[in-house]
């Protein structure tokens, strides 16, 4: 019986309409073996036929919606994968014909390799994540324990060699120097702050949120807040998932300073049960996301994607042009 419903469609319909006429013939021929008059024989005729026509419609349209309920499996596949359901496959069926089961097939072969593809794709964006993560932590502290101290300690000396100075041009020569080596300390520990804040490992993700506010509005000259709901305490928030959290906030936060020229951007972080959200607003131009990989390619989504993959969470970010961004990260409380 399985090789007959997975015959061809033309097959099937081919095999029916004989049927059918055969059936109609022998009818046929049967009843004229037992007629005596021409009359009521072709009235049985007409009858026959019109039942044999029938019939064929019927079965032909049973047939075809058969044949064509295959096809639904397709569509339900195409349609969860544009969604982004890359799990979802091509159900097969009885009822399909060779040729739509090799369709579903092929299509399946088709997503297995884009799956792969997207894996292979994750992991090399971990390996590349990863490691500029480490090389940001390591230069920052290189810069903080090492460049910076010795410019502190150059800034010291030239202070009190101003002091001990008995030449005023001279002395105003060391101070001119000794401000330019107080502002390159300034900018080392900004650079250092930037690449990995300090405050993060210190004081947690809070303090590192209201930090990086209060700087760029003293940069800016924007009304950026922070608002922190339940109690502003994330002592079972790993490290990574702080990181992951504080990154997606300074890239979303730099995105609206360069690009939508905003009023002013509010972010809020907020405890759940079992993770810590974030969300970043700015009242500013906003854009088309579904472009911005082409038209933005320096906004960074991919990277905040998939740093927030990595460590099992959730990322959004809704735009529209002259309506604003808003920026949604959530991270498992437990995230390694």
């Amino acid at each position: 019986m399985l090789p007959l419903l997975r015959a061809p469609l033309v097959a099937k319909l081919a095999g029916a309409n004989a049927i059918i006429l055969l059936a109609a013939i022998v009818a046929a021929v049967l009843l004229g073996r037992g007629s005596h008059t021409a009359e009521p024989l072709s009235v049985q005729l007409l009858l026959i036929a019109a039942l044999a026509l029938a019939g064929s419609f019927l079965l032909n349209t049973g047939l075809v919606m058969l044949a064509l309920r295959p096809l639904q499996h397709l569509e339900a596949a195409a349609i969860s994968v544009s969604q982004g359901d890359f799990v979802s496959r091509v159900q097969p069926s009885v009822l399909a014909d060779h040729d739509v089961a090799h369709v579903g097939s092929t299509i399946n072969l088709l997503l297995n390799g884009l799956a792969e593809d997207r894996a292979r794709t994750h992991a090399l964006a971990a390996t590349v994540i990863g490691a500029g993560d480490r090389e940001r932590a390591y230069v920052a502290r290189e810069l903080h324990d090492s460049i910076a101290q010795t410019l502190a300690a150059l800034v010291m000396q030239l202070g009190a060699a101003v002091r001990d100075c008995p030449l005023p041009d001279f002395a105003a020569r060391l101070e001119t120097i000794k401000a330019l080596g107080a502002d390159s300390l300034e900018e080392v520990r900004m650079l250092a702050h930037t690449m990995h804040p300090r405050v993060l490992d210190d004081l947690g993700i809070a303090a590192a949120l209201e930090r990086l506010a209060r700087e760029t509005a003293e940069r800016t000259g924007l009304a950026i807040t922070v608002d922190t709901v339940g109690g502003g305490e994330f002592p079972d928030l790993s490290p990574a998932g702080a990181s992951v959290l504080y990154r997606v906030a300074q890239e979303s936060v730099g995105n609206a300073v360069r690009h939508a020229r905003p009023r002013g951007v509010r972010m809020r972080i907020v405890r759940e049960s079992a993770s810590a959200s974030l969300e970043i607003v700015d009242d500013g131009e906003g854009f088309d996301v579904r472009e911005a990989g082409t038209r933005r390619p320096g906004m960074g989504l991919f990277t905040m994607q998939e740093r927030v993959a990595l460590v099992g969470g959730r990322f959004s970010i809704r735009s529209e042009s002259g309506a604003g961004t808003t920026v949604h990260a959530s991270v498992p409380l437990s995230a390694e």
